[in-house]
């Protein structure tokens, strides 16, 4: 249960005053609650990302141009339009003794405008000061006061990402009276460090935040947002801490092969592993011959080999006479697995089955008969694996492909399959070092930097997208060699129905010059369609393939050598390295374009340059951490990984280690959070909504 302390921070945003039930729903979109309905606590981690420092008030003269000032005047004249600019805007003059500038209204309200600013009386006016044919002006201030609403107004406003049909005043006013309901927490943090360190308590960093007195009040660095960021990463880290001591204190078996399986696969295939691979698949069988469970992250870039690392692992349960699980994010996936995957096992005496979604009732009830037989070895899926009526008859290893797809509790579901489950973890989006630590703290990791023999560089160019006709004449020469193309359509905005209309109308576009020699593919279509449009291209019957951004993780198609990415700024650095490594998989020369709408931004432009320096994943990863934040780089905004709100991962990564060290000296002297320390602690879990940990914690 959650500490009962907590509750005011944990109800409904539209209880606080001047919020209500319309403005909660826009609390609700700007704090990305939806449905589930804004809380408190939403707002107060909701940060100013900038200030309004209206500390100092010039003069009108030396007043600087282009960004928010705060000038004292008095009302000199009111020009409403008139005659043939009936329709313009309502414009007051005002002056100092040092100059004069225009106040000018759009559609305003006359009444307002005559009472505020009545003439000969001095106002205190505060807006975006600009020179618009040769005289000054400003355009709607944001404030007029007199000496009483001076008085009221901070000197140090802070400003606010904000939504549709909500203004700073809304979000302003929702944070103080947040605040006033904040209740007396008890201190979770080590007090000698705090001195230490000179650090505010949690209550007393949020408030200065909220009510910054200095724009250097809402700096990554400063004392408050140090503060903020710590505990967040504590709980993160003292977490996943838990969730792996609990792992490892249930009692795993020891998992040996002979290594008779295994190798029979490797004397199948066509070349050596890597040492890469070497190495990853022998930390993998000494965790699986120990008898504390396993649980290892394996990463590498793409076409690194994971999958075969992953086979091997599962040929060592079978020796062992047990059974082995593979739970790929999507049916398409899960299928390609098993039909890459098949051959080499049949070869080896493996027993392999496949089960997804889509299976006919018979068909499923016969595959879940002989798992719990034991008649099948490996079995593949998606997280149908997950559901009740899936019984292994023993189950010694899960490997879950693309980790960040799922949630601790999914990975813990699968672990809780069969008595002392080992759990393999694979993803082919190298994860740079900080964030390993912070959402994969739990795990250890195997990494495979070596690519296997064979694997072709990728010409990667970026063109603007005036010369589409250029790049159609060069695509028009590849496929009449023989050559097949990726074709994928713009990001719209995170929007499924722009990006679909993108896909429709280059689709249609292409056939009109290629023919029904292209295929669509994208998000909105049924399982059976999509297949058949990614069989279509597998087996060369189209030449070109059109997709929206759902175009597979790990979709292997050795004779496509063309992907064209439309509108590559819009994309990711990790985003646009996956799907350049959907080429390259063949004998033949791969290239990667990249089509962009000059001029291009600043980031945008960094991001096209760093693909064409380097097909390393793990540098790219880096720079994509430092371009977007670590919410991005795994998916968090889509997948449910904890994001982080109070820490920026870019700024505050050389907290981690302190973080980290905290919660093993924490959970070394107090495991089971029993102390008065101990009971904070549980408090912060709960604050941060770390409640695997605190599940267990509950569970004994």
């Amino acid at each position: 249960m959650r500490p009962a302390i907590l509750n005011p921070l944990f109800s409904p945003i539209a209880s606080l005053p001047g919020v209500g039930p319309k403005t909660g729903k826009q609390f609700d979109r700007l704090l990305e609650r939806g449905a589930a309905g804004a809380r408190l606590i939403d707002i107060l981690f909701h940060l100013p990302h900038a200030t309004i420092d209206r500390r100092e008030r010039p003069k009108i003269s030396e007043a600087p141009r282009d960004q928010v000032v705060l000038l004292e005047a008095r009302v000199v004249e009111h020009r409403p339009p008139s005659g043939r600019y009936a329709k313009g805007p309502y414009r007051v003059l005002v002056e100092d003794d040092t100059g004069d500038l225009q106040l000018v209204f759009f559609h305003s309200n006359v009444d307002w405008i005559q009472k505020s600013l009545p003439v000969g009386e001095v106002r205190w006016i505060s807006g975006r000061l600009e020179l618009y044919e040769g005289h000054l002006q400003m355009t709607h201030p944001d404030k007029v006061l007199d000496a009483t609403g001076l008085a009221r107004l901070p000197p140090v406003e802070p400003v606010y990402g904000l939504t549709e049909g909500l203004y700073q005043r809304n979000v302003a006013r929702a944070a103080q009276e947040a605040l006033k309901r904040l209740p007396a927490l008890p201190e979770w943090r080590d007090p000698v460090d705090l001195k230490l360190r000179a650090s505010p308590n949690f209550a007393a960093a949020l408030a200065r935040l909220h009510g910054p007195e200095a724009p250097a009040d809402i700096a990554p660095d400063a004392p408050a947002r140090i503060r903020l960021a710590f505990d967040e990463l504590l709980a993160s880290q003292l977490a996943l801490m838990m969730v792996r001591a609990r792992m490892r204190d249930e009692r795993g078996r020891g998992t040996r092969g002979d290594g008779v399986i295994a190798g029979k696969i490797l004397t199948g295939l066509p070349f050596s592993p890597t040492n890469a691979q070497t190495a990853a698949l022998a930390e993998i069988r000494s965790d699986m011959a120990d008898d504390k469970r396993m649980l290892r992250l394996l990463q590498g870039d793409v076409g690194s080999g994971k999958t075969l690392v992953a086979l091997l692992a599962m040929a060592t349960a079978v020796e062992a006479g047990r059974q082995a699980a593979l739970m790929a994010p999507t049916e398409i996936l899960a299928r390609q697995h098993y039909e890459r995957l098949g051959p080499l096992g049949a070869t080896a005496g493996l027993r392999m089955a496949l089960l997804t979604g889509r299976d006919t009732a018979a068909k499923r009830r016969r595959t879940l008969a002989e798992l719990a037989a034991g008649d099948i070895d490996i079995l593949i899926g998606t997280h149908a694996l997950f559901q009740e009526e899936v019984r292994f008859a023993d189950l010694a290893l899960a490997v879950v492909d693309e980790q960040h797809r799922f949630g601790v509790h999914q990975r813990l579901a699968l672990g809780e399959k069969g008595a002392a489950v080992d759990i393999l973890v694979m993803t082919a989006t190298p994860i740079p070092r900080t964030l390993v630590l912070t959402y994969f703290g739990d795990m250890d990791v195997s990494t495979l930097r070596e690519k296997p023999a064979g694997r072709q560089p990728i010409d990667t160019r970026a063109m603007p997208l005036e010369r589409i006709g250029d790049l159609i004449e060069a695509v028009k020469r590849a496929t009449a060699a023989g050559a097949q193309v990726y074709w994928v359509c713009p990001l719209v905005a995170e929007n499924e129905e722009l990006d679909l209309s993108a896909a429709h109308d280059r689709h249609a576009d292409l056939q009109r010059i290629f023919g029904d020699r292209v295929g669509l593919v994208h998000g909105q279509m049924k399982g059976a369609d999509k297949d058949a449009a990614m069989e279509a291209f597998s087996r060369g019957e189209t030449s070109i393939l059109v997709a929206t951004t759902v175009i597979e993780v790990g979709v292997d198609v050795p004779n496509a050598t063309i992907m064209v990415i439309e509108h590559a700024e819009r994309f990711g650095l990790a985003q646009l390295h996956q799907l350049r490594g959907r080429v390259g998989r063949g004998s033949g020369k791969s290239s990667c374009l990249l089509l962009y709408r000059a001029p291009l931004g600043e980031v945008a432009a960094a991001r096209l340059a760093i693909m064409r320096e380097t097909e390393d994943g793990f540098r790219i990863a880096e720079e994509d951490l430092k371009l977007r934040g670590e919410g991005e780089v795994l998916g968090a905004r889509q997948s449910g990984t904890p994001g982080f709100r109070l820490a920026d991962l870019a700024v505050h990564a050389d907290l981690l280690p302190r973080a980290r060290e905290e919660a093993a000296n924490i959970l070394r002297d107090d495991p089971e959070l029993r102390s008065e320390r101990g009971a904070a602690l549980r408090a912060l879990l709960y604050l941060f909504e770390r409640e695997e940990a605190a599940r267990l914690l509950r569970a004994g």
